[in-house]
């Protein structure tokens, strides 16, 4: 697909998503998250895609937060669809590596929270700067970063809008691993395929069961249709029982295991 503020590449079962805005900083605006998420649904429903590495384009920023239009009306059409965005890269059953180039900074410092695994380049900063810039996060850029780092600690950079190093944002446990700036996307990338050659249904049911608490019935309702009813429909029980319906006689129990 061709988008306008992204880039996408596939190398056998990796996608590769860069925000492709550098000269804003590789902000998300509205046009930006709307292609986000139309490439993470492409990246769920293709069944040869296994994994994705999300990434910035330069090599200053990885995303520095949202860039709102001026408002015109005080109405949905006006809201951000950042929450998508994060919604979609926690609740794809396929998992994805970010490739931290630079600032992430705001909503960017979320998007890196929210995927599964972080690669930073060692020249990489991490900051929150919502109560600086009249803005905050009620909701992944908090419950998610208290789980990743601690309550103090979330708490300390929403507080304080302190910056931090990549070698502090790995201490803290806000990233995986620290990389040359250099190879900050072929060591994600490595890290996408090497999770890439697992069972996609075992680590779509571990990333699932990651983010139940947190996703309520979306949760559940993504764990017992996508991955538990995905596979009782391939039983001879659910077969025996959707032939019996449809011939209007009564299911035989002995033919379920069968």
């Amino acid at each position: 697909m061709t988008y306008d503020d992204i880039l996408t590449h596939v190398d056998d079962a990796v996608l590769t998503i860069t925000i492709d805005r550098p000269d804003q900083g590789n902000k998300l605006r509205h046009q930006t998250c709307l292609e986000l998420v139309d490439a993470l649904q492409r990246l769920r429903l293709d069944r040869e895609l296994r994994a994705a590495v999300l990434t910035g384009s330069g090599d200053r920023f990885f995303c520095i937060g949202g860039e709102h239009d001026p408002a015109t009306s005080l109405d949905q059409s006006q809201v951000l669809p950042i929450i998508d965005v994060y919604q979609a890269i926690d609740t794809t059953p396929k998992p994805v590596v970010a490739a931290v180039n630079g600032f992430a900074v705001g909503g960017g410092n979320v998007l890196n929270t929210v995927c599964d695994l972080s690669v930073a380049a060692r020249d990489a900063v991490f900051r929150q700067v919502g109560p600086l810039v009249g803005s905050f996060d009620a909701g992944y850029g908090t419950w998610y970063l208290e789980d990743t780092i601690g309550r103090k600690r979330a708490k300390e950079l929403w507080y304080l809008n302190r910056k931090y190093t990549a070698d502090q944002a790995l201490a803290l446990g806000l990233v995986n691993e620290v990389v040359a700036p250099e190879d900050v996307v072929g060591r994600a990338t490595e890290l996408a395929r090497e999770i890439s050659t697992r069972s996609p249904l075992a680590i779509a049911g571990l990333k699932g069961a990651f983010s139940a608490r947190h996703n309520g019935v979306s949760g559940q309702a993504r764990m017992a249709h996508d991955q538990q009813l995905t596979l009782y429909l391939q039983t001879r029980e659910a077969q025996e029982v959707s032939q019996a319906f449809g011939e209007r006689r009564s299911p035989d129990p002995e033919s379920f295991w069968l």
